[in-house]
């Protein structure tokens, strides 16, 4: 099968596909950190995937979220007036009218699931043999619902105390551990963005399997 990642540059989708014998290749404007550039396209996805001389069996996707996810509702208006927000809208959209037959596209919880519609399923990384806590949308096309393969703990959390508030928060460690790694809020978004190596085995397991059930995609929108 010959398959599509856009906005990866980890690879991680595209290496356990490589693994399972399918023609895969990641595509980003940035250089792929996976180890692998002569299976990554450097350069904008939006002009690959509708390019039909390559003949995409199938696209699994990461649209940037920066602009969309609700972790971030508190500028919402400022990107909304500036047009940022509405871009990041039709960027999304550009994938889900790909002409390719099998499309699967990831985003954390936001303003998708009004703008475009609900996505098919939302999984988390604990189902899938890591031990972190992200709610993943997935909207489908014409492939099966992924189903979980090792549900494990939720993992640990970090809890501080709210300086402006008094009041005590947390977030999951693993995300507050990319805060601190991350140099830069570009470097910072990259690190929270990267797929969880359970969900990227089962993506390429199981997205490659003959569909079993239609997906609100597939039918409607």
């Amino acid at each position: 099968m010959k398959v599509l990642v856009a906005c990866e540059e980890s690879q991680a989708v595209t290496i356990e596909l490589r693994k399972l014998g399918h023609e895969a290749f990641s595509c980003d404007l940035l250089d792929c950190s996976g180890g692998h550039p002569e299976w990554h396209i450097k350069g904008d996805a939006v002009g690959i995937m509708y390019d039909l001389d390559y003949k995409w069996d199938m696209m699994i996707c990461f649209p940037p979220c920066t602009d969309l996810a609700l972790s971030g509702s508190m500028h919402f208006a400022k990107k909304q007036a500036d047009g940022r927000q509405q871009r990041s809208i039709d960027f999304f959209m550009k994938f889900v009218h790909a002409p390719i037959e099998k499309i699967a596209i990831e985003n954390p919880m936001g303003i998708m699931s009004t703008h475009y519609r609900k996505p098919d399923q939302v999984i988390q990384p604990y189902e899938y043999g890591d031990q972190a806590q992200k709610s993943t949308c997935l909207w489908l096309k014409n492939l099966n619902l992924l189903e979980p393969t090792n549900i494990v703990s939720k993992g640990d959390f970090y809890e501080w105390i709210d300086g402006k508030s008094g009041k005590k928060k947390k977030q999951p460690l693993w995300y507050y551990k990319a805060f601190q790694q991350a140099k830069t809020s570009a470097e910072r978004s990259t690190l929270r963005s990267k797929t969880f190596p359970g969900i990227a085995k089962a993506m390429a397991a199981q997205f490659t399997k003959p569909r079993k059930q239609l997906n609100i995609f597939d039918v409607g929108a």
